[in-house]
């Protein structure tokens, strides 16, 4: 491996630990602006705005929540973190009503980066199921019905 390589894989590593450490848990929304691409897809829409109003959205229900970075693989324009987070239940978290539970599950979120650095996509997958028990909701399989039920 070349060390421009190497050196651009350390580049997007650090980018993603920054996007965690800045955006996700201080809340410095000065760097979604330069961290993220302005095709970066979010919610109800893209770019750095949308990037944001997830954010938003996560932290009205869980103000205090915090991401502690448990791994971190990067090769080449990808950067797979594994992290925790915790934080307790205050505000309505889509259709489940604060609790004032506090919960810990965690989760991976996989980031692409352009060549300027700046991540266009972001995909995560998150233990939402074990949230959504902490948080006391009854998740019921569905009714059968029809032949045999």
């Amino acid at each position: 491996m070349s060390p421009d390589t190497l050196a651009g894989m350390t580049d997007v590593e650090a980018a993603a630990r920054r996007f965690i450490a800045d955006v996700w848990n201080a809340r410095r929304e000065e760097s979604a602006y330069e961290l993220v691409a302005e095709e970066c897809p979010g919610l109800g829409g893209t770019g750095p705005e949308a990037t944001l109003a997830w954010h938003r959205e996560r932290r009205a229900a869980f103000p205090d929540l915090r991401y502690k970075i448990v791994d971190v693989v990067a090769a080449g324009d990808r950067v797979a973190v594994h992290w925790r987070a915790a934080g307790t239940h205050v505000g309505q978290f889509g259709p489940v009503p604060p609790t004032g539970q506090v919960v810990s599950y965690s989760g991976a979120t996989f980031l692409r980066f352009d060549e300027a650095g700046r991540i266009v996509e972001v995909w995560s997958c998150t233990e939402l199921f074990q949230l959504l028990q902490q948080l006391g909701v009854e998740m019921l399989p569905p009714a059968v019905s029809g032949p045999g039920a």
